[in-house]
């Protein structure tokens, strides 16, 4: 095998810059219980550990204490509440927390929800704690922190279903409630920059946009919704130096373009499974203007593949969506606990032993 001749770091900044690495970098995410079972299975007795032995270019998140009102255990910062629930069942058996109290539900105007609730401050937090948390890592590992998921937060808020209906009959309170959130982490993100100056490399501006088949919502309303206030973090993340990672599930072929041009420079995960997700049309029609991160499928070839349809999965994406760089290989979302971690190890192996330029 060829001896590395980057570090994490300048590999990331390598496909970033659409140039090619010494090999294709690679991630890691997964269910907690699907890292306890691969660490033993492995014998690891640290993350760390875990990293070296798959070979991961382990990116370092780095955010803010929070030192604002007390949670209770089961709920967050915006008055959601959770429930944990159980799936599976012996070795495969996991828990999911899902929300189940939903604060704005009750609201029918925007005034009763100015009146009654309280939106989440950036006083509610500590972010002199930051820069404690890459020293070790500042040149040799990329860094991630900041960005936003806001329209996931409404629903929790709202409720899935009401959100939904609220994009056709309350725009007026998914437009107020989408602005409260959006200034929020725009200000959240911009104190997190600043305290590890020209060190963030990603920040994260996502929305899953996507069903198995299509779009989970109309190009009007993504457009009209979700993208001008998109742009705005993107921007600000840009005025950094950093780089967009958007993670949108799903089939979401006909709005890439649009995510495109308001900022996006890392798609993520990639379901090529999914209706109009093919790798080669997209690597040709966007592989010059963004990245790709992810396209293991952890739906069907990582969870009940062979260990060659694995391994053979693993080439495929090298050869058509790394070709001439551009590619971070990884899960298309947490690799579930279903998933034996023989195939996560085979998945991670092939990916060194083939990814190099």
């Amino acid at each position: 095998m060829r001896e590395e001749e980057m570090t994490p770091r300048e590999r990331w900044l390598a496909v970033l810059r659409h140039r090619k690495p010494d090999r294709v970098p690679m991630t890691y995410r997964a269910t907690e219980e699907t890292t306890r079972r691969l660490m033993e299975y492995l014998k690891c007795k640290s993350m760390n550990e875990l990293y070296e032995r798959l070979h991961i270019d382990r990116v370092i998140h780095v955010g803010p204490k929070y030192v604002g009102p007390p949670i209770p255990p089961d709920g967050d910062m915006f008055g959601c509440r959770y429930m944990k629930i159980k799936y599976g069942r012996g070795e495969n058996a996991g828990v999911y927390r899902e929300c189940v109290y939903h604060p704005l539900a009750k609201f029918k105007t925007v005034r009763e929800i100015e009146k009654e609730y309280t939106w989440p401050s950036v006083d509610w937090f500590d972010y002199s704690v930051i820069p404690d948390q890459i020293k070790g890592y500042e040149d040799t590992h990329p860094i991630s922190g900041g960005g936003c998921e806001v329209f996931l937060i409404y629903k929790r808020l709202r409720g899935e279903k009401q959100a939904y209906i609220d994009l056709y009959v309350n725009p007026e309170i998914v437009h107020y409630c989408l602005d409260k959130l959006f200034d929020f982490y725009y200000e959240h993100t911009r104190l997190i920059f600043e305290q590890i100056p020209g060190k963030i490399m990603i920040s994260s501006v996502s929305e899953d946009l996507g069903s198995q088949t299509d779009l989970l919502y109309s190009p009007k309303h993504i457009r009209e919704y979700f993208l001008p206030r998109m742009k705005r973090m993107m921007d600000l993340i840009h005025h950094y130096g950093a780089y967009v990672m958007t993670h949108s599930d799903g089939a979401i072929r006909r709005i890439i373009p649009d995510l495109i041009d308001i900022g996006m420079d890392i798609l993520d995960p990639i379901q090529w499974r999914c209706r109009g997700m093919d790798r080669q049309e997209l690597k040709r029609s966007f592989g010059d203007k963004i990245v790709f991160h992810g396209a293991m499928d952890n739906q069907r070839t990582l969870a009940f593949g062979s260990e060659e349809e694995i391994r053979q999965e693993v080439r495929d994406n090298i050869r058509i969506l790394g070709e001439g760089g551009g590619y971070i290989l990884g899960p298309c979302h947490n690799i579930q606990v279903i998933t034996p971690p023989k195939h996560v190890v085979a998945m991670y192996d092939e990916g060194y032993k083939s990814g190099w330029y």
